[in-house]
């Protein structure tokens, strides 16, 4: 059988196209799982990154946690993307202890660490004796040591962030009680002592504000939060895409137009 030459060049071409075709591309991922502890971040991704996410196809699912430790484990394991609840100190020190390797990929706007009261008017000295809770976390208790320092109260050796304990307290002429506790439960704590130094994600969570604490730490970018990813992810399109998210018109608009985030520490993109 005589077959026409333009057919027989026609197949010559498809078959050498077809053989020469790359393998078809994994699905591009379009859930991601977002991980929180109590605290503002939650509120604020949905506000103004969600919206930025779910314009590039993008389905979010969210995991709430009850501690930093599950909401990292969570991050290593794969069982959740991404997580937003930690600064870069608090972070490094799981690396450290955990041998993992979660890294930050942006700050976010965060909320200062206070000292609050219920017993004690705002503005009345802090009286010699007086009982205060403070995280038991060797990082953020350093944190809190820092403020009743800088209140003139105590004073403290220096020491890596991960070693800190009351132990560091080498001066403390008004017999300050320092009482180390889980972080999320020092908002509960205030009926029992005198001050509490929280965490601002707990404060704003129990319905504290930041303009009624008798001080607040002097934050620097070390102590901002950040969102916290598996480091072979860092580069992924996906992770980008959160990036973008935060830097986006639309979570600036987001966080300058609403009241309840004023006192919080905001990261250079939105200054």
């Amino acid at each position: 059988m005589n077959v026409p030459r333009f057919l027989l060049l026609s197949a010559v071409l498809i078959i050498g196209a077809l053989a020469g075709a790359p393998s078809r591309a994994e699905p591009a991922k379009t859930e991601l799982k977002l991980g929180f502890v109590p605290g503002p971040y939650i509120d604020e991704f949905k506000a103004g990154v969600q919206p930025e996410l779910e314009k590039k196809g993008y389905r979010i699912k969210y995991f709430e946690f009850s501690t930093g430790l599950e909401a990292n484990n969570a991050v290593f394991k794969s069982e959740i993307d991404a997580n937003v609840m930690q600064h870069t100190v608090f972070l490094n020190s799981y690396n450290e202890r955990q041998k993992t390797d979660l890294v930050g990929i942006i700050h976010v706007p965060t909320p200062p660490m206070g000292l609050y009261s219920k017993k004690h008017a705002l503005g009345t000295p802090i009286k010699p004796g007086s009982t205060v809770a403070v995280p038991n976390d060797p990082v953020n208790l350093q944190r809190a040591l820092w403020i009743l320092r800088d209140l003139g109260l105590v004073e403290i050796r220096d020491s890596k962030p991960v070693d800190v304990t009351e132990l560091d307290v080498i001066k403390n002429p008004g017999g300050i009680k320092i009482v180390p506790l889980e972080a999320a439960q020092a908002p509960r704590a205030l009926d029992d002592v005198d001050f509490a130094a929280i965490q601002g994600n707990f404060a704003i969570y129990s319905g504290l504000n930041l303009t009624n604490a008798f001080a607040l730490e002097k934050m620097t970018t070390p102590y901002i939060n950040v969102v916290a990813v598996k480091r072979g992810n860092a580069e992924s399109a996906w992770t980008q895409d959160i990036v973008a998210g935060y830097k986006s018109e639309t979570f600036k608009a987001a966080i300058r137009s609403d009241r309840f985030y004023d006192g919080f520490t905001l990261p250079d993109y939105l200054k």
